[in-house]
């Protein structure tokens, strides 16, 4: 009885065609999930960008209102790239669109203040880009 389950023959060809049969079922799984992932990563790629120019764009904003002595920067839309040429010339730029709005919030015999909206949008982005905005107050302190 006990040479029932000690058999030392080794793998049948039917384990090893099993074997190959779940293997492959595995590795087809796997290249299924490829091009799901190859697009969430330009989509994580695209984000990580946008909002590195949208923070940036925020600072700027912010240094340019809180110096009294500066005028007020104007909002509007504009092209961006993410290389800074100026221009998409080499491989692997994006385009990116910033559009600011800066309203005036000040309350009668305050400080002027100011609300900051900055949305970035590019291709392919989803409807309205992603968008923040700050409250901005002048500060006589930075006047000099």
């Amino acid at each position: 009885m006990n040479s029932l389950f000690s058999s030392k023959r080794g793998m049948t060809m039917i384990e090893v065609i099993i074997a190959l049969f779940l293997v492959g079922v595995g590795v087809l799984a796997l290249i299924t999930l490829q091009p799901t992932a190859w697009r969430l990563s330009g989509k994580s790629d695209y984000l990580g960008r946008a909002s590195g120019i949208l923070a940036g764009q925020l600072q700027t904003l912010e240094a340019q209102i809180i110096n009294p002595n500066n005028g007020l920067p104007v909002g509007g839309s504009s092209p961006v790239n993410v290389s800074g040429q100026g221009t998409l010339t080499a491989q692997g730029d994006a385009a990116f669109t910033v559009a600011t709005d800066i309203k005036d919030i000040t309350q009668p015999g305050k400080n002027p203040t100011y609300r900051v909206n900055v949305v970035v949008t590019w291709p392919g982005s989803p409807p309205g880009g992603i968008r923040e905005s700050m409250i901005v107050t002048r500060q006589q302190s930075f006047a000099q």
